[in-house]
């Protein structure tokens, strides 16, 4: 038996493919020869949230207009995870999108492994909200989520000489792609005082 490839879904990986070099040389100012792998992951992440926010608009405009209820959930974390693997198979695109990225030469699994986890807490508290969150999203229910947009919400650490030592989770080193900065929406919140470390090596907060 012969199989003959579909054209429609060729023309629709080749059109994803040139959105993804588009965005990666007019959003992140790189071309495929000078992209490195945390480039290609933020064009990849940008292109794919095109159709998300398209679909997020619609929805909240569709709840509007049926004057339908909304949920406003509340937590001081959210452990969302790694975004883009959930993105795509939610939007059945896996396929699709790593198809455009073999185009360029890359790999969408590894761009997956790259991809930081959101540093946005550290415990049971944020994987719960998460969960909630998704199953809202399942459900249909017009529903967000706030919460403390931390920059260092996790911490790496290295043992020397048998003590843990502290490190900050440098989760946005390459920013977040998937956020939207809403600059008049932003409260700084100060909690006083600073980190002091000793000649020793201790470190405490005064």
């Amino acid at each position: 038996m012969r199989v003959t490839a579909n054209p429609a879904l060729q023309r629709s990986v080749q059109t994803l493919a040139d959105s993804i070099l588009d965005t990666l040389v007019h959003r992140i100012g790189k071309d495929a020869q000078a992209a490195l792998p945390h480039d290609w992951l933020a064009a990849t992440i940008l292109t794919v949230r095109n159709d998300i926010v398209e679909r997020w608009m619609a929805s909240t405009k569709a709840a509007h207009a049926a004057g339908a209820k909304r949920v406003y959930y509340l937590s001081l974390e959210f452990l969302i995870g790694r975004l883009l693997r959930d993105a795509v198979t939610n939007l059945q695109r896996s396929g699709e999108v790593s198809r455009a990225l073999a185009l360029h030469g890359v790999d969408l699994a590894a761009l997956e492994e790259i991809e930081p986890d959101a540093a946005l807490g550290n415990g049971g508290l944020g994987r719960l909200a998460a969960c909630f969150m998704e199953s809202m999203a399942s459900l249909a229910l017009p529903a967000y989520g706030y919460g403390i947009r931390y920059v260092n919400g996790m911490f790496r650490q290295r043992i020397d000489d048998g003590w843990q030592v502290e490190m900050p989770e440098k989760w946005l080193a390459h920013g977040n792609p998937w956020e939207f900065e809403r600059r008049e929406s932003a409260y700084f919140i100060g909690f006083g005082g600073e980190v002091i470390a000793t000649d020793s090596g201790q470190v405490h907060w005064s």
